[in-house]
């Protein structure tokens, strides 16, 4: 639940020191500009807080690794939720607007989770996990789309590196193989979940891996 913090609030304050014009640039989510992407997040803190407030009285069905359900194609941006979230970004007009949505919601799910049961279970997406599980969820949700936002801001600070490594660790599972030790966490992350094409000296590392990949997670 730490690290949830900590990834949660590196995020967040990324988000808070970028200048107006960082907004209009692109981010590494395919079709989606800054101010898409951190809309995005507004949502996500959104139903961090909705699912922190919905207990199951059943058993776990999905943990932090097999919640991810792995797509075979990359999201064209026609799901309807993807183009309402681009809508609703221009709507906001002002990047002030977006950050002061970020900080509000943002905070607010962050507390939600420090005084959270992780033994509590509860239920998202028809699915039930623990609060624990459920966070480490968002370990790699909010380190990926950390990366989305400095992908091309590279004055930019980056997802904190233990966010990262357990990131990878999670990636790793879910790939049921391990990516090669000279592959530093973050190459991992962007190469494993299709974020940039891996060279050919990558493929070669890569062996049987590479075919498996990119991971589409959803």
């Amino acid at each position: 639940m730490d690290l949830f913090s900590r990834s949660w609030a590196a995020l967040r304050t990324a988000v808070a020191e970028l200048p107006d014009e960082a907004f209009a640039r692109p981010s590494g989510c395919t079709g989606w500009l800054v101010r898409d992407l951190v809309c995005h997040l507004v949502i996500d803190a959104q139903d961090v807080l909705i699912t922190l407030v919905t207990p199951a009285e059943t058993e776990p069905t999905r943990d932090a690794v097999t919640y991810w359900e792995v797509a075979e194609t990359p999201p064209t941006g026609d799901d309807p939720l993807d183009a309402l979230t681009v809508r609703l970004a221009a709507a906001y007009g002002e990047p002030w607007l977006l950050k002061f949505h970020l900080d509000d919601v943002g905070s607010a799910a962050g507390r939600a989770a420090e005084l959270a049961d992780p033994d509590l279970r509860v239920a998202t997406r028809d699915e039930v996990l623990t609060v624990a599980d459920y966070l480490s969820v968002y370990v790699m949700e909010w380190t990926l789309h950390h990366l989305d936002l400095v992908a091309h801001l590279p004055d930019a600070a980056e997802p904190p590196a233990e966010g990262l490594a357990r990131s990878r660790e999670m990636l790793e599972k879910i790939a049921g193989a391990a990516f090669p030790a000279s592959f530093c966490d973050t190459d991992a992350l962007l190469v494993g979940t299709g974020r940039r094409a891996p060279t050919d000296a990558e493929k070669a590392e890569l062996g049987e891996l590479a075919a498996r990949l990119p991971l589409i997670l959803g």
